[in-house]
């Protein structure tokens, strides 16, 4: 299968990158912390000969440090990362917030309810858009999910219809009296800037089904077109099925072309499956059917106007404009001047502690990079580059962290994202004690349990280290770097609370650089290390 430069793996918050990461050791020179012996026994397995470890934990009740070792080491922290863009914002606009998105008409009704001007649908930034909202109005979260179907080779997919909120935008449009639209249907995304994800498309502040289409794969018989089936289901983008079913002990060779379509916004776009899958082929993480993949939705403002369209005729409002085209932004007016009497229909978003929850457990990178850009918009600014400034000030004002403690590229972790561990700790404990720390705390993944540590389960094979189940609550991130000469783990970190098993109540960085791998499997043991580094420190504090 075809793979980007850049992979973000969210069951592991994986990235990998090409040559040209900065350097972040160069102040990993003091090891001479003391670390319990059954912690350094890990430390010191043949698999981490070259590796740099560092551990900082602090007892968040007395303030006393317990450990540091490396304090002045610049980790590689990976996802690590998404602590302070999600923390922020979450303290910024509370956890209750919503992302509402309303749609308003440009022109006038007449009798006969036609619209004698433009819809227009005003982007709020709404990660999810009605598409992940369960019946009891909590956010549907998968083990494996979608977002990263092509990079981990398989996902689940949630039960909600990816197209909730836009049917329910259309039909309260239709309940408001429109029966035809004689203008054209535009998606005013100008909330913020558009910035670039690893390389793949351009964010904007609409979504729709994260930016996915979904592809649900299924072998037939030898011979036989395999079974493909895919959501959303749109004129914006069709799906040609050329994935053959091959015989058993055969080559799965499943490829998608392109995976990120640049056509969508023109009449016809399509792309192709193709390739061949086995009769006998089981689909890793679930060993089970739909095997899952994703197209990227590389033109998300074209894609979101074609399927508000659909859903709009679906609700019996005559629309006369093209479904599959540009989306017209030249037509919109001037940005704010929209008034409350030009109203017609308004989508309630999630609380953004629902959304935080999505992003934290399952490492969401584009709602993370997204939640700094929000963010931004609450000191002011409206792009990447700027919120990432205004970012800084805030840590050095409000939580004591110093710019050359860190670097961050993005809201996510991508790239080559460092910090001290002094920094991760500090932002913890500022954390806990902010108003919204209940909600953090919450939405971060629980060892053996849930997210990215749910399947972080080696540890319970030992009596002694079984009981830390669910009480380590981290996040956690992953950064391997490729080259000519191979695979480094070049960080893994985890980043969170312990409530040990003495009743104290710890904050800790723990974090390994420069591991030599040569597969996934490699980064899943230190993975596993890491956790049973955690218990331990559970058990013994």
């Amino acid at each position: 299968m075809k793979r980007s430069l850049w992979i973000q793996i969210s069951i592991l918050c994986l990235v990998v990158c090409g040559l040209g990461a900065a350097h972040a050791e160069s102040n990993c020179d003091d090891s001479s912390a003391k670390v319990p012996a059954d912690v350094k026994a890990v430390f010191d397995k043949p698999v981490y000969k070259n590796a740099i470890w560092g551990l900082r934990m602090v007892d968040l009740e007395t303030g006393k440090e317990l450990i540091d070792l490396q304090p002045h080491c610049n980790f590689y922290i990976g996802s690590v990362r998404k602590v302070f863009s999600v923390g922020q914002l979450l303290n910024q606009v509370g956890p209750t917030h919503r992302y509402n998105t309303p749609v308003y008409r440009r022109g006038e009704f007449n009798g006969a309810g036609v619209l004698h001007g433009d819809l227009v649908l005003v982007a709020s930034g709404d990660l999810t858009m009605g598409g992940r909202t369960n019946p009891n109005g909590s956010i549907a979260i998968t083990n494996f999910d979608h977002n990263e179907a092509d990079s981990l080779g398989n996902a689940t997919l949630a039960i909600p219809n990816p197209l909730a909120g836009y049917i329910e935008l259309a039909q309260q449009v239709a309940k408001s009296g429109v029966k035809e639209v004689s203008g054209d249907v535009i998606i005013d995304d100008r909330l913020f800037q558009p910035f670039d994800f690893r390389g793949q498309f351009d964010v904007r502040p609409i979504f729709v089904n994260g930016d996915l289409v979904d592809l649900s794969i299924r072998p037939t018989s030898p011979g036989k077109p395999a079974s493909v089936s895919w959501r959303p289901v749109s004129a914006a983008l069709d799906v040609g099925n050329k994935l053959m079913t091959s015989g058993p002990h055969s080559k799965s060779t499943i490829n998608l072309n392109p995976v990120a379509p640049q056509c969508i916004g023109k009449t016809g776009c399509t792309a192709t499956i193709n390739g061949e899958i086995p009769i006998d082929f089981v689909p890793p993480l679930t060993n089970k059917y739909p095997l899952v993949q994703a197209f990227r939705i590389t033109q998300p403002s074209n894609y979101a106007r074609t399927v508000f369209i659909e859903a709009l005729k679906a609700a019996g409002v005559t629309i006369h404009a093209a479904p599959a085209a540009e989306n017209p932004a030249q037509l919109l007016p001037p940005k704010g001047s929209y008034t409350p009497n030009a109203k017609l229909a308004e989508l309630k978003g999630l609380p953004y502690s629902e959304t935080a929850k999505l992003i934290l457990k399952v490492s969401y990178n584009i709602g993370a990079d997204t939640s700094l850009v929000l963010y931004g918009l609450t000191q002011g600014v409206d792009n990447m580059s700027d919120a990432l400034k205004v970012e800084r000030k805030d840590l050095a004002a409000n939580y004591g962290i110093p710019e050359d403690e860190y670097h961050f590229v993005d809201g996510s972790g991508g790239g080559p994202t460092t910090a001290v561990n002094r920094a991760v700790t500090k932002m913890l404990i500022d954390l806990k004690a902010k108003p919204s720390f209940p909600v953090f705390f919450n939405d971060l993944p629980k060892l053996g349990v849930d997210g990215s540590l749910g399947f972080v389960t080696d540890f319970k094979s030992d009596p002694t280290l079984a009981g830390a189940t669910g009480q380590v609550t981290a996040k956690t991130g992953t950064f391997v770097e490729g080259n000519s000469a191979g695979l480094i783990l070049k960080g893994q970190a985890f980043g969170g609370y312990i409530t040990t098993k003495g009743g104290r109540h710890l904050v800790y960085q723990l974090v390994v650089n420069n591991v030599v791998i040569t597969s996934l499997d490699d980064v899943l043991r230190t993975f596993q290390d890491e956790g049973r580094i955690s218990a331990m420190l559970w058990r013994d504090n």
